[in-house]
């Protein structure tokens, strides 16, 4: 299945929302009347892309429709479109440095899909053909620790751990000693959720951050901020909070698929805080994608 197909598929809850609105527009008049698109607004909100951010593209739809004297859905459609790409930009792939240690940071609210996520990865670098590394720097939960261990046997990866309750940061040392010495392409660092405004938390995670800043120097270090899509609104107080703390590279937009808030990949591009460059839309270990905004947008909106 294609990444199209994927999003598609993932995407499904929240097409729902906004084709019911414009198909009973469509029956009702015929036409998409300027006056009648308040049903259609009630429907973008509701997918969480932001009342401010749908208030913005329905006020450039409604002035482009009266431009060009448009009242038909394929016009419609071809705007969102267009503002839609406007808002998520180009699709940004993270890409390994050869010949280097690739870090992957992972960071979160409990629950975001960390360790799953960290699988995932796993699993897609291994096919690649890349040496990975797992590294369970969530001590605090001995369920975090096996369930990686877990990843690790289905991805064949490289597993470090220490017992529950360990310093994080002595296990992410013990990693990178690793890593380094066996020339490790990838490796991909669990941590515990977190709260941006737990402070002892956020000093942990800085601790782990001078550990790899002083231990690998020449490593290539992405922080990437996972994001549960369930989480909605929720979702960029997380983002912007995470952004101000420690800076981040990209997000991981997980469990698209859970509901109708896949708009919530709307709202937080427009944060410009970091980029989209994975998302959730589904259980098997497939179904983590590269973040395709042109794809996205396609699944997004419903035919008319």
């Amino acid at each position: 299945m294609g990444i199209f197909d994927k999003f598609k598929a993932g995407l499904s809850k929240t097409r729902a929302l906004i084709s019911n609105q414009l198909q009973s527009l469509k029956l009702q008049l015929g036409k998409f009347d300027l006056e009648k698109l308040d049903e259609l607004e009630y429907s973008l909100i509701q997918t969480d892309m932001g009342a401010q951010n749908v208030d913005n593209i329905m006020e450039n739809l409604k002035k482009t429709m009266k431009e060009a004297g448009r009242e038909d859905g394929a016009f419609i459609r071809e705007n969102l479109q267009a503002q839609l790409l406007g808002i998520l930009g180009k699709k940004q792939e993270l890409e390994l440095v050869p010949g280097k240690l690739n870090i992957f940071l992972m960071i979160g609210v409990n629950g975001a899909g960390k360790t799953t996520t960290c699988g995932k990865l796993a699993k897609q670098f291994k096919e690649a053909g890349k040496q990975v590394m797992l590294c369970a720097a969530d001590t605090f939960r001995a369920a975090a620790i096996e369930q990686l261990e877990a990843w690790a046997v289905k991805s064949e990866a490289k597993f470090i751990c220490q017992k529950e309750g360990s310093d994080p940061a002595a296990v992410v040392f013990d990693a990178l000693s690793s890593a380094q010495s066996k020339a490790y392409d990838v490796l991909l660092v669990d941590t515990a959720g977190r709260l941006h405004n737990k402070k002892n938390l956020m000093l942990e995670l800085e601790k782990i951050k001078r550990v790899i800043t002083k231990t690998a120097v020449d490593a290539n270090v992405i922080t990437l901020l996972v994001i549960d899509a369930l989480n909605g609104q929720n979702a960029l107080a997380q983002a912007a909070s995470f952004g101000e703390s420690c800076p981040i590279d990209g997000f991981i937009l997980t469990k698209l698929d859970g509901s109708g808030k896949g708009g919530v990949a709307i709202a937080l591009a427009e944060l410009k805080v970091a980029p989209i460059v994975y998302a959730g839309v589904g259980e098997a270990i497939d179904d983590l994608i590269t973040f395709d905004p042109e794809a996205f947008v396609e699944a997004l909106l419903p035919e008319v």
